[in-house]
């Protein structure tokens, strides 16, 4: 026989569980705009009904139900949507942090622009085409001192722009790395959190979203995949469990490479090196806690158990912020040679000038100045005057001093004029004593030839060999700018691509993990009305036992 309370218990359940799902609604509408959250709903399940078969069953025509519970308080959220958005994200991350190193490069070099070296240069090409045609004038020489000076300085201050920007490359590299060192701490915490409440039968949706948040900020940085590890105990199937973050390539193949340990409930550290001579990365570390003990110098983790370690950028290849940076500061390549855009750029501004003065002075010490011809000898010993020199100091790779072994970096940034040329104007070799009318000898220089001047402005259009390219002066710097202008027409167009991708993928994923407000009061008003009739329910069966138990069995009195 049913008991005449199981009425007044079902609708008791249903109030307590109506109630749940009400305050679930509105820690939604708490939140709908916290950074990360994701909705939850009460997964509502009939309970048991009655009676259980059994040998002592009562004989009633068939079960009854007895209500509702609340199950589980579970977070809306897809898994394969937060694999898309971080795959995209670290994409992002590397093109967008690209492109403002190129901006920033960019606006160094300012071309096309009366500023610029392009314009310093025709300048200077223009004073010495005057000059050739008025040799002995002191205002034709003073024009080509000014605009010599104007032209390395030119290349003194864009050669010093670029060094600084590079310097607060680095520093944004050390920046990129304590936060990621922070980051993989703070998802290590909160794995130890989930870690002690899921084994009770419990879900930590609110830890989970912040976990997830936290990878999501990671994966700005670097390639990065996430493996569930299960916490024991009497944890629930739809629980998450612990974090394992591992270290992907730009194909998306495992590095090998643990960033967040679940299982030890760990997080290893990333640490940079750098080469001591020119500054630039040599090197990656990701070390294990123990590893990290009472450590001085990074490089010391080669040492050392516990530790990965990246020798060159090359075998790092995660895309992200990160590696952006790196590239944009300068690395190591595996056969030693220097690399990053800011590095390449300068080498390149070396190149041109070492390639240049060496040029220029050859010509220009082939003339004859003023001075030298009132002399009646080559000064120097034979040697004649060099228009171009460079400041002292500055060491390559290798340590070697600037000059020898081939070692020309920092070239634009030491160029100057000469000692001499600055301390006369008479110094500057207009004149050229190399054959006369018909190609026969001349045996000596006179002061209105400006021969020589003219040889010295038709450097720019001589074919010089800049490495492994014969060009012009003018045309190679041609060509360092549009290299620099088409590396970051693709870094802007990539970034926009990127950024579209991604939010399309948030967009997706916040349709399904967002909390919509007029859903929420939809559904707070459906949990209202089930609340409210739940409880006229018991009012209901209170009528009835009230009559039960005090209207029946009085007849006769």
């Amino acid at each position: 026989m049913k008991s005449t309370f199981h009425g007044l218990e079902t609708f008791r359940r249903a109030i307590n569980t109506q109630q749940t799902a009400i305050q679930t609604t509105g820690h939604n509408i708490a939140n709908a705009n916290t950074p990360g959250y994701s909705r939850q709903r009460v997964n509502l399940t009939p309970t048991e009904a009655f009676p259980s078969p059994a040998f002592n069953k009562p004989m009633i025509p068939g079960q009854i139900g007895s209500g509702v519970q609340a199950g589980e308080v579970q977070r809306i959220r897809q898994a394969f949507l937060d694999t898309q958005y971080r795959g995209e994200n670290n994409k992002l991350g590397y093109w967008k942090q690209q492109h403002q190193a190129l901006v920033k490069m960019e606006d160094i070099m300012n071309e096309p622009t009366e500023n610029g070296i392009a314009n310093m240069m025709d300048k200077f090409w223009q004073s010495l085409q005057d000059l050739s045609v008025h040799p002995e004038d002191a205002g034709a020489r003073s024009v080509v001192l000014q605009n010599g000076v104007a032209l390395a300085d030119t290349f003194n201050y864009t050669y010093n722009s670029l060094l600084a920007v590079q310097h607060d490359q680095k520093s944004q590299i050390e920046v990129q790395q304590n936060n990621i060192n922070s980051l993989l701490r703070q998802i290590n915490n909160i794995n130890k959190q989930i870690a002690a409440v899921e084994p009770h039968g419990y879900l930590s949706n609110d830890l989970y979203d912040q976990r997830d948040l936290l990878v999501d900020e990671l994966s700005n940085y670097m390639n990065i995949s996430v493996e569930q590890v299960g916490s024991g105990g009497l944890a629930k199937d739809i629980a998450d469990g612990r974090y394992t973050v591992k270290l992907l390539d730009e194909h998306g193949r495992d590095l090998g490479v643990t960033l967040v340990d679940g299982s030890r409930l760990e997080a290893n550290e990333l640490h940079i090196s750098y080469d001591e001579n020119s500054g630039l990365v040599d090197g990656m570390f990701i070390a294990k806690p123990r590893a990290l003990e009472g450590l001085e110098d990074v490089k010391d983790l080669k040492d050392r158990g516990g530790v990965f370690h990246f020798a060159s950028l090359e075998d790092f290849r995660s895309p992200g912020a990160l590696m952006a940076s790196i590239e944009a500061y300068g690395y190591f390549g595996k056969n030693g040679e220097e690399k990053g855009l800011y590095p390449e750029m300068m080498a390149q501004l070396d190149l041109m000038v070492h390639t240049f003065v060496e040029e220029f002075n050859k010509v220009h010490s082939s003339g004859w100045s003023l001075s030298e011809i009132t002399a009646g000898e080559k000064a120097n010993g034979g040697e004649g005057y060099q228009f171009f020199t460079y400041a002292t100091g500055g060491t390559g790779p290798n340590g070697d001093p600037f000059g020898t072994n081939g070692n020309i970096k920092g070239a634009a940034q030491r160029i100057q004029i000469s000692a001499d040329i600055y301390a006369s104007l008479n110094n500057i070799a207009a004149s050229g004593a190399a054959t006369g009318n018909g190609g026969i000898p001349l045996t000596e220089a006179f002061s209105g030839d400006g021969s020589n001047a003219l040889a010295l402005s038709k450097v720019k259009d001589a074919t010089l060999q800049f490495g492994g390219t014969r060009t012009n002066v003018q045309s190679f710097y041609q060509g360092i700018i549009g290299e620099m202008a088409v590396k970051t027409s693709e870094a802007e167009r990539m970034t926009k691509n990127s950024q579209t991708l991604r939010d399309s993928v948030e967009e997706r994923r916040q349709s399904i993990s967002g909390v919509s407000l007029d859903e929420e009061m939809t559904n707070l008003i459906q949990f209202q009305h089930a609340y409210n009739a739940a409880a006229r329910g018991i009012t209901v069966m209170d009528e009835m036992l009230d009559r039960i138990i005090n209207g029946m069995g009085i007849g006769g009195r």
